[in-house]
């Protein structure tokens, strides 16, 4: 079950940076902070939750990475953000790494 807090943390953890990109713009400003917040508590707990059975380390590696991951992706899909063959690399290194701590584990 931590594995599944894990994850629902990590897919929570994209949801920040988006409600922060809305709050860009001056009439979504408020609803885009308080998106951003509601999404950091709820990342924040289901990591909380994954940490009594995961180790602090490897929790907050695969956290991070499924964050960055998917924000990447969301912003090169949903908001035109330049891609490139090196910056989708660097992406598989993060989920690769990611998969090591995994297997690791």
């Amino acid at each position: 079950m931590s594995w599944i807090y894990l994850v629902v943390a990590g897919l929570l953890e994209i949801g920040w940076p988006v409600g922060l990109k809305f709050a860009q713009q001056a009439e979504t400003r408020f609803v885009g902070i308080a998106m951003a917040i509601g999404f950091m508590c709820a990342s924040g707990y289901c990591l909380w939750l994954a940490q009594k059975q995961i180790p602090m380390g490897t929790a907050y590696a695969v956290w991070t990475g499924i964050g960055a991951a998917g924000t990447f992706f969301l912003g090169v899909l949903i908001y035109g953000e330049p891609s490139s063959l090196a910056r989708y690399l660097g992406v598989a290194m993060i989920v690769g790494g990611v998969a090591v701590l995994k297997l690791a584990h």
